[in-house]
């Protein structure tokens, strides 16, 4: 594939359809607000999320509606192949023209766990940062208390750099968030299975 010039308005402006094996990430439209209300209730959304509050659905209707108008981020659904159920999000934002940086976050819901498919998504939702939309770096935050999200980073080929101490106070007990991240070169060399 070729990269586009490193460009916000161009590069995050298309909202692209992205076929795996195992999942789809598609634009939102306001009719995802229903699941993805019921996705971010989940408490383990919750708690791995560090979100408070409740999800009523008009919130969710305006924000997903909202996605495809964005042109500074690039936030997809996450649907799963085998039964068209929207599972959860991607989403690069944050972006560091300058640098060519963009941050990352991706959530998924209780139907989506366990089988591959949020490895799947990454995978995607990254491959097109570095080969589409030519960021040279791709950062992200998981907290210390949420392995399962970290094993899936480091399988894609992220890289710890740090730790955030204390950033989250949940329950009572604070919380630390390690920072990763993965460079174009990195993937280029590959191409989200290190090891291989």
């Amino acid at each position: 594939m070729t990269s586009l010039p490193p460009c916000p308005t161009a590069g995050f402006s298309l909202k692209p359809v992205l076929p795996g094996e195992k999942v789809v990430l598609r634009p939102f439209t306001a009719d995802d607000a229903p699941a993805m209300a019921r996705i971010l209730d989940d408490a383990e959304v919750r708690t791995f999320t560090g979100s408070s509050g409740s999800f009523d659905e008009a919130r969710p209707r305006s924000w997903y509606g909202s996605r495809k108008d964005q042109d500074d981020r690039l936030d997809l659904a996450v649907v799963d192949r085998a039964s068209g159920a929207l599972v959860g999000e991607v989403v690069l934002h944050e972006w560091d023209e300058p640098n060519q940086n963009c941050a990352f976050r991706t959530l998924i819901g209780a139907a989506g766990r366990g089988r591959g498919l949020g490895t799947e998504a990454v995978r995607l939702i990254v491959g097109h940062g570095f080969e589409r939309l030519g960021l040279h770096r791709i950062l992200l935050g998981v907290y210390a208390f949420n392995p399962r999200a970290r094993r899936v980073y480091e399988k894609v080929g992220f890289v710890a750099e740090g730790t955030e101490r204390e950033a989250l106070l949940h329950e009572g007990e604070w919380i630390d968030a390690v920072r990763m991240s993965l460079l174009k070169r990195e993937w280029a060399a590959h191409r989200g299975h290190p090891g291989r």
